[in-house]
C-alpha cells in the first residue's frame, strides 16, 4: 500500500464514506431491463486490459455462485458495471475496484468486453471500497461483517456512529456484531461455519469458557435461549449487592449496547441495571464533576417544559 495505517488515520474521511458508499450502491444496483449496462457506465473496456487488485480482503469467492452468475451472464449480459481504476503498474490497463466477482463471471462466460466505472482511488481508498463492497455481500457471515466494521475502524478512523449513518443499519447491530471477535478463534470459526449463529455467539461473550460451551451448544443443538442459561452457569444464593455485581457482569450484548447509546447521547456514563424475573429496572446517570450534574439537571428539566 502507498499509504501506512497511521497516515490512512490522519486522512481521516478522506473522499468521504458517503461518496465511496454512493460508487459501490451505483455498481451494485439492479438496473431496471429496459436500461443497459453501457448506459449507466463510463465506457466499455476489453476484459484482458482489466486486472483483480491484488490487496483484495476477499479471498474466498464460491465457485457454485460464480457459475450461476456466468450464466445469467451469458444469457443477459452484464447488467451491472464494475468499478476500476487506472492500473499504477501497467500503463493503458485498468485495476478493479469493486466487482471482482462479476468480472470473474464475465471470464467465465467468454465476454470480450466490459461496462466500467473509472475511478481515481488511491490505494487506500481502494481498499477502503473493497472491505465496504464486501460487507454489503448477500452472503456475509457475523464474523466477517465484523471484522469489516473492525477494519473500517482502524484502518480509516471511522466510527461506529458514521458507520452507521452510512451502510443504512442501528449503532448497536454494528457494536453487537464486533463484540463477536472478543470471541476465541475456535468460536469465531464455529460462525463462519454455520454451526453457530450470531445469537449463539453473542451468549457466549462473557461465558469463562466459551470454547467449551460452544461445543456443548453444537453437540445439543441449544437453542439460543438455553445457551444464554448455559452460559450463565448454576444460580447461587447471594447478598443483594453480590446479586447486583452478578446481574451487571451477565448484562446480554443489547442491554450493554442501549448503555452505550444512551451514552453518547447525554455524553455521560448510563447504566441500566434489569430486574430479573420482572419488567422493571433502573436507569442510573452517572457524574463526575458538578457540572456534569448540572447537566442532568438541565436534561431532567427539558424534559418537564
Amino acid at each position: 500500500m502507498a499509504e501506512n495505517s497511521n497516515s490512512s488515520k490522519k486522512r481521516g474521511l478522506g473522499r468521504g464514506l458517503s461518496s465511496l458508499m454512493a460508487d459501490v450502491g451505483t455498481a451494485a444496483a439492479t438496473t431496471a431491463p429496459t436500461e443497459t449496462a453501457e448506459a449507466r457506465a463510463d465506457q466499455v473496456v476489453p476484459i484482458e486490459k482489466i486486472e483483480p487488485n491484488p490487496e483484495q480482503p476477499r479471498r474466498k469467492f464460491d465457485e457454485e455462485k460464480i457459475k450461476e452468475l456466468s450464466s445469467s451472464i451469458s444469457e443477459k449480459g452484464l447488467i451491472q458495471p464494475i468499478i476500476v481504476r487506472p492500473n499504477p503498474r501497467r500503463q493503458g490497463a485498468y485495476e478493479i475496484v469493486a466487482g471482482e466477482r462479476r468480472w470473474r463471471a464475465s471470464q467465465m462466460a467468454k465476454l470480450h468486453e466490459l461496462p466500467v466505472i473509472i475511478r481515481d482511488y488511491d490505494d487506500t481508498e481502494v481498499l477502503e471500497v473493497a472491505i465496504i463492497e464486501n460487507i454489503q455481500r448477500a452472503d456475509l457471515n457475523s464474523i466477517e461483517e465484523a471484522a469489516g466494521y473492525a477494519q473500517l475502524m482502524s484502518k480509516f478512523g471511522h466510527t461506529q456512529e458514521q458507520l452507521a449513518e452510512a451502510l443504512g443499519k442501528s449503532r448497536s447491530h454494528i457494536a453487537n456484531m464486533m463484540r463477536l471477535l472478543q470471541l476465541p478463534d475456535d468460536v469465531q470459526t464455529f460462525v463462519e461455519e454455520g454451526k453457530l449463529s450470531a445469537g449463539h455467539a453473542r451468549a457466549l461473550i462473557t461465558a469463562e469458557n466459551p470454547s467449551e460451551l460452544a461445543r456443548e451448544v453444537i453437540r445439543r443443538g441449544l437453542s439460543v435461549r438455553e445457551t444464554e442459561k448455559l452460559a450463565k452457569g448454576p444460580k447461587q444464593k447471594k447478598s443483594q449487592t453480590g446479586q447486583r455485581a452478578k446481574r451487571g457482569a451477565e448484562k446480554d450484548a443489547d442491554t450493554r449496547a442501549l448503555e452505550s447509546d444512551l451514552s453518547a447521547a447525554v455524553g455521560l456514563k448510563v447504566t441500566i441495571a434489569h430486574t430479573e424475573g420482572t419488567e422493571s429496572g433502573t436507569v442510573t446517570l452517572n457524574y463526575s464533576s458538578l457540572d456534569e450534574l448540572d447537566e442532568i439537571c438541565g436534561l431532567l428539566s427539558r424534559g418537564r417544559s
